[in-house]
């Protein structure tokens, strides 16, 4: 618990002058309120006299007065304790929520082919709001009613220890309940966490993959499968209040015990003259005072137990550490200076269930064009993927410029890199956005540049509201090719000195593939370029072609070189040469 803490404890130094602002209204709010049944004893003793005759009629307006002005005080200091206790903990929520999403941010691509995003979401949301509650009211109830309980049992015992200690005597069982159902509290709530987000993640998948759903007709399985986690979660749910209904009552019932004892006991202190009628109502007043902070220890308890649990939750993900980081001392990129060799050597990398690159050597000089082609599996992205350093080689290097990509700043790096990958990604905002995404202040002439080349122009004018049309999520109001072309002009714009396209013409027709080739043609003269194609059609004006097999060069050359050698290229040389003849019938 308290190594979980310690994640907050910067963000609480980082606002103690305004938690302890809050923390001062508390105190003179506590002290204000402490002090109304002494005013009620003295405006009681003094009317007591008045009945009897004697003299005490200024002395019970001045205590009448007094308690008023204390209620005033009181109600002043609370309202600033709340305002500024509770606006600290928005303000630390918003800068955890920050510092949380930076992280993510940062997390290497591995993390989230492990970790479902569902999951993430709940934490980034309802585990939050759980830790803002805990150090928001949490914090707050708990230091103010502790300086209430001290403070009236303090007066309590200056008037009359015994009734003082009777007073007390529910205080060992509280603390028993507390650690109780504390504990409980605490397993159950983060039982039901993780059962909040399975049920985020099975949303969120249903959503994205609501087209899949609807094309198998799984509609009413997934509305099953989904009833059978709510069910769990309610349940769950229901045992947790079940905790805290039980709570509550006996809190209740040691208070209400206290209070007979207290009465009976104080009611012959009267009788027997040892204490005034003024002395016994002040008594009872502050046995009233006490029967919030025994209440509200439960709902604190509570708060606190929840707040622990999620902020573990938080840290799970906080304590990952990106695979890919930039060097303590990273060599700077010269731009003037770079030229844009790549070169592999020794390269293998395996995912822990076999080699996707075994011993690759390869190089690629600067300013030339390379098409790398195999069947699916053969380790084709894999090797794209290691030039933006999107993973590192599990042994061997990849060099840019003689440089191993490991001694570089990966954002650096990956500035001068334009990368289309093969699962095309596009955020729910406009097409001009989308295509000047990682470019700041991209012309309107840029983004219209970018779209002619990558052949979306045409389309983009067919719409209604030209390049400020909204795409919607992931891209949904597009067609395949349309999403491919968006990412490609994304591409281009960027002005990179590489410029790496992983089958990013998969989704075109042969006509449209033709014209952005033509395009691209001009855009990919001086630039180093690496083409990832099933089309010969795509490759064949590649400078030279890589044949990847089993995570193996199996095949290089130009166009003719590898079709001459009988393999993998030269059968689907000729299969999509057949495919040509046959549609030009």
């Amino acid at each position: 618990m308290w190594e979980s803490l310690g994640t907050v404890r910067k963000y609480l130094w980082r606002y103690r002058w305004g938690m302890a602002l809050g923390g001062l209204c508390l105190i003179f709010k506590d002290l204000a309120q402490a002090a109304q049944p002494l005013m009620i004893r003295g405006a009681v003793d003094a009317l007591t006299g008045m009945v009897r005759g004697i003299a005490g009629g200024s002395a019970f307006v001045l205590f009448a007065a007094l308690l008023v002005g204390l209620a005033l005080v009181k109600g002043l200091f609370q309202y600033w304790m709340r305002v500024i206790i509770i606006g600290i903990s928005r303000d630390i929520e918003y800068d955890l929520r920050n510092d949380l999403f930076q992280h993510l941010v940062r997390l290497s691509p591995d993390y989230y082919g492990r970790t479902r995003t569902g999951d993430i979401m709940a934490r980034a949301t309802n585990d939050l709001n759980a830790v803002r509650m805990m150090l928001g009211p949490g914090v707050m109830y708990w230091f103010e009613t502790s300086l209430t309980f001290v403070l009236a049992i303090a007066i309590m015992v200056s008037v009359d220890w015994r009734l003082a200690v009777l007073a007390v005597m529910p205080a060992p069982a509280v603390s028993l309940a507390v650690i109780v159902s504390g504990r409980a509290i605490h397993a159950r709530f983060e039982r039901i966490q993780a059962m909040f987000s399975d049920i985020s993640s099975r949303v969120q998948e249903n959503l994205s993959g609501v087209r899949m759903i609807r094309a198998f007709a799984q509609e009413q399985a997934e509305i099953r499968r989904f009833a059978d986690l709510n069910r769990q979660y309610i349940a769950q749910n229901l045992m947790l209040v079940r905790i805290q209904a039980l709570f509550e009552p006996l809190m209740e019932v040691l208070i209400g015990l206290t209070f007979l004892v207290v009465l009976w006991m104080g009611g012959r202190q009267v009788v027997l003259g040892r204490i005034s009628i003024g002395s016994f109502i002040m008594f009872n007043t502050y046995m009233g005072m006490l029967v919030w902070p025994m209440i509200a220890l439960g709902w604190v308890v509570n708060l606190m137990q929840r707040g622990t649990a999620s902020l573990e939750r938080i840290n799970q993900i906080l304590r990952e550490t990106p695979t890919i980081r930039a060097p303590l001392r990273p060599v700077p990129i010269d731009d003037s200076g770079w030229r844009g060799e790549i070169e592999f050597r020794g390269v293998s990398v395996d995912y822990g269930w076999g080699p996707a690159l075994a011993d690759v050597d390869l190089r690629i000089p600067a300013g030339s064009t390379i098409a790398v082609v195999g069947h699916t599996g053969s380790g084709k992205s894999t090797l794209v993927g290691l030039i933006p350093r999107l993973l590192d080689p599990t042994a061997g290097a990849v060099a840019l410029d003689g440089i191993d990509l490991r001694d570089l700043d990966p954002a650096d790096l990956r500035r001068h890199i334009g990368f289309v990958p093969q699962e095309t990604f596009l955020f729910s905002a406009t097409i001009a956005e989308n295509i000047a995404f990682g470019v700041d202040r991209a012309s309107d002439e840029q983004i219209q540049r970018a779209a002619e080349i990558a052949g979306l122009a045409t389309d983009i004018e067919g719409f209604p509201a030209g390049y400020e049309t909204m795409v919607g999520e992931r891209g949904i109001t597009l067609s395949g090719g349309q999403k491919q072309r968006t990412a490609i002009a994304r591409a281009i714009l960027r002005d990179p000195r590489i410029l790496v396209l992983d089958d990013a013409l998969s989704s075109v027709d042969t006509l449209t593939e033709e014209r952005i080739l033509t395009h691209l043609a001009g855009v990919m003269r001086g630039r180093t370029v690496i083409l990832i194609s099933h089309r010969v059609s795509t490759v064949r004006q590649a400078g030279r072609i890589v044949v990847l097999e089993k995570g193996r060069i199996v095949e290089q050359g130009t166009h003719a070189e590898p079709v001459e050698a009988g393999g993998y290229y030269a059968d689907l040389s000729q299969k999509q040469m057949l495919e040509e003849e046959l549609e030009a019938i």
